[in-house]
């Protein structure tokens, strides 16, 4: 089955918590974390975390586009995060294992995330326990960019790692994903789609996700 993720980047943050409800027939709620030094755009935090915690029972895919995420995991999970992914490119090997091993100790979900630039072979020393990938199909740092038809190609790599390493894990995708684009991500083996302004854009927030499950499946 095709999970759907919103992410709150297109939300009106003025309203964060009525575009939250609004959103609450899809499975998961996609919260992106930026820096300002790992991606140029500087979004949200620990405490904005913890509020949307305190003003919904979703499930929390809480995507950390930052340097050396290692120092942060404690935070985020003791802020309400059900699932942490780290980009394979924000740190040294040793200290992804590391980040990978505080989020088991947290009981929150382990994933990793590839930039464009990234090899599906990349997650190969994680896969195993691993509970999600996420491949970007844009450039993080930004919504609302074009898809990456050339990342097709990675998401079948990647599910076929899946496959023969890990077939429990989950493969989610980011970036340009909307009507036109989800069945050809699904059709290369992903089951998790991020959308912000595929959903937040439209004006019947529960019809747009109903609609993009419905393209997806």
């Amino acid at each position: 089955m095709v999970k759907i993720a919103p992410s709150i980047l297109s939300a009106d943050f003025v309203n964060l918590e009525r575009d939250i409800k609004r959103a609450s027939s899809a499975d998961y709620l996609h919260v992106d974390v930026m820096d300002g030094a790992f991606v140029p755009n500087l979004t949200i935090g620990v405490p904005v975390v913890e509020s949307i915690r305190k003003c919904t029972d979703m499930f929390l895919d809480v995507h950390l586009m930052i340097d050396k995420p290692e120092r942060y995991i404690d935070a985020f999970a003791q802020a309400g995060a059900d699932l942490l992914s780290v980009h394979l490119e924000a740190d040294h090997p040793t200290r992804i294992a590391r980040a990978l091993k505080r989020m088991e100790e947290h009981g929150v979900k382990k994933a990793v995330a590839l930039r464009p630039i990234t090899s599906a072979n990349a997650v190969l020393p994680y896969i195993e326990e691993l509970d999600l990938v996420l491949v970007m199909t844009v450039e993080p740092g930004f919504g609302g960019q074009a898809f990456m038809e050339s990342q097709l190609d990675t998401i079948r790599q990647v599910r076929a790692i899946i496959e023969k390493y890990n077939p429990a894990c989950e493969l989610e995708v980011d970036g340009g994903i909307n009507a036109k684009t989800a069945p050809l991500v699904t059709a290369a083996g992903a089951n998790v789609l991020v959308a912000g302004s595929a959903v937040y854009g439209k004006e019947d927030v529960a019809g747009a996700i109903a609609a993009l499950r419905a393209a997806a499946e």
